[in-house]
C-alpha cells in the first residue's frame, strides 16, 4: 500500500479539531464483492483514517473509488468488511437516546405524504425516548434549519433547497455520534447549492457535529470540509489527506477568492486526475 502523504498545511487544521479525540477509526478496513459476471471485484483495500470529534471530513477520488463502500460501512448498510471499525462514544449513550449514524442522501428523502415536522419526527424512530424529549428535539431542530414556520407544510410546498433541510434536521435530531453526507447538494441548482453550503457550515458550528461528507465536487470539499481524504482508484484507498487551509467561521463567497482555494483546488484535481491516467 502506497504510505498517506503528510501535509505542510497540516498548522491549518483548526487547533481544536487537532486536539479532538477521535469519533471513530478504520483500521485496515477491507470490502470485496461479486459482480454480476461472477469476478470478485475489490472495491476498498486497507483503508486507515481516524475521524475526529466535531470534524467535518470529506472523501473525494475517482468514480468506483470506494467512497460509498465507506458510507455504507460507516451507516451499518454493510457488514461484510474485513478490517475493524471503532467507535468512540465519550460515554454517551449510543443506540439508546441517539444514534451511531444518520445519513443524508442525495436524492429527495422526505416522505410526500407526511408533513415537515412529521417528516422529522420519523428520525426518532426507534430510539428510547419521551414524547417530551421527542418534541423539544423536532421543534429545535426546525428552528435550526429555519422551517418553523414550514412545519405543517408538505413537501411539495418547499422548495429543492427546502426539502433538503428537511432530511439535515431529521437526521441531526436523532443526534448521532456521525452525520453521513452522500452528496448531499448535487440535485441542487448552483445558486441554492452555494445558499446550502453557507447554511451547513452554521448548522455545523451550532451543533458541533462529527461529518463524513462525500462528494465529487471539489470546491465543495474545500468549502466544508477541515480535512480531505483523496481516494486512490479501485481498489480505494488513502492516497492522501490534505488539511483545509481556511478557519472554520468562512464565508463560502469570500474563500473563493482567495490564492489558498484556487491552489488546493488545483492540487487536489490534479491527484484525482492521476488516478484516472490524465494530466492537467
Amino acid at each position: 500500500m502506497n504510505a498517506v502523504r503528510s501535509s505542510s498545511l497540516a498548522r491549518a487544521t483548526p487547533p481544536a479539531i487537532q486536539t479532538a479525540p477521535d469519533a471513530l477509526h478504520l483500521q485496515d478496513v477491507k470490502r470485496s464483492f461479486i459482480a454480476a459476471s461472477g469476478n470478485v471485484v475489490q472495491a476498498l483495500s486497507g483503508v486507515t483514517v481516524s475521524v475526529r470529534q466535531g470534524e467535518v471530513l470529506a472523501f473525494i477520488g475517482p468514480s468506483g473509488c470506494g467512497k460509498s463502500s465507506i458510507l455504507r460501512i460507516l451507516a451499518g448498510l454493510d457488514e461484510h468488511y474485513d478490517g475493524r471499525v471503532d467507535w468512540h462514544s465519550g460515554g454517551r449513550d449510543a443506540g439508546q437516546t441517539r444514534l451511531l449514524s444518520a445519513t443524508v442522501f442525495q436524492a429527495d428523502s422526505t416522505l410526500p405524504w407526511m408533513t415537515i415536522e412529521n417528516n422529522i419526527r420519523l428520525g426518532l424512530s426507534g430510539l428510547k425516548i419521551d414524547r417530551s424529549t421527542a418534541d423539544e428535539r423536532v421543534r429545535r431542530y426546525l428552528t435550526l434549519v429555519g422551517l418553523s414556520e414550514f412545519r405543517t407544510a408538505y413537501p411539495h410546498e418547499l422548495s429543492g433547497g427546502m426539502r433538503q433541510r428537511v432530511a439535515i434536521a431529521r437526521a441531526l435530531a436523532a443526534e448521532p455520534l456521525l452525520l453521513l453526507m452522500d452528496e448531499p447538494l448535487s440535485a441542487l441548482d448552483a445558486q441554492t447549492r452555494i445558499v446550502m453550503q453557507q447554511e451547513l457550515l452554521r448548522i455545523w458550528d451550532e451543533t458541533r457535529s462529527t461529518v463524513v461528507y462525500v462528494t465529487h465536487d471539489i470546491g465543495e470539499a474545500i468549502t466544508l470540509a477541515d480535512r480531505i481524504a483523496v481516494l486512490h482508484a479501485r481498489p480505494g484507498r488513502i492516497k492522501e489527506i490534505k488539511p483545509v487551509p481556511f478557519p472554520r467561521e468562512r464565508d463560502v463567497l469570500d474563500i473563493r477568492r482567495t490564492g489558498a482555494f484556487g491552489e488546493m483546488e488545483a492540487d487536489l484535481w490534479q491527484m484525482v486526475a492521476e488516478e484516472v491516467g490524465q494530466k492537467l
